[in-house]
């Protein structure tokens, strides 16, 4: 379910950088592990994805997310604190660049 614009947490993100050769988003900011959705819900609502399934273990969450029919999978690690979003396909790179300029308003 999406929420409306006006229920949208602000998100924090301190860097973004695009991979193109690990068809890739990594996005740097202040995240906790044991709140991740607090973190990961306002930033798929602002990229206007879809999430279809979490997994989570010892270490890791990893979430498909749909956006306009590309999959792409958020990942964060907690011990190299490090969270990205990829892409499978190199033909969805392009889908990255564009989330990309989605984020640079909340730096």
């Amino acid at each position: 379910m999406k929420l409306p614009s006006s229920h949208i947490k602000a998100i924090s993100i301190d860097a973004i950088s695009l991979d193109k050769n690990a068809l890739s988003l990594s996005i740097s900011a202040d995240i906790d592990f044991d709140r991740f959705a607090d973190f990961a819900e306002p930033l798929v609502a602002a990229l206007d994805c879809t999430v279809r399934e979490r997994q989570w273990g010892a270490d890791r969450h990893q979430w498909l997310l749909e956006f306009e029919g590309t999959q792409l999978c958020l990942n964060y690690e907690f011990y190299g604190n490090i969270c990205w979003l990829s892409a499978e396909r190199e033909a969805d790179f392009d889908v990255l660049e564009y989330l990309a300029t989605l984020l640079k308003s909340h730096l």
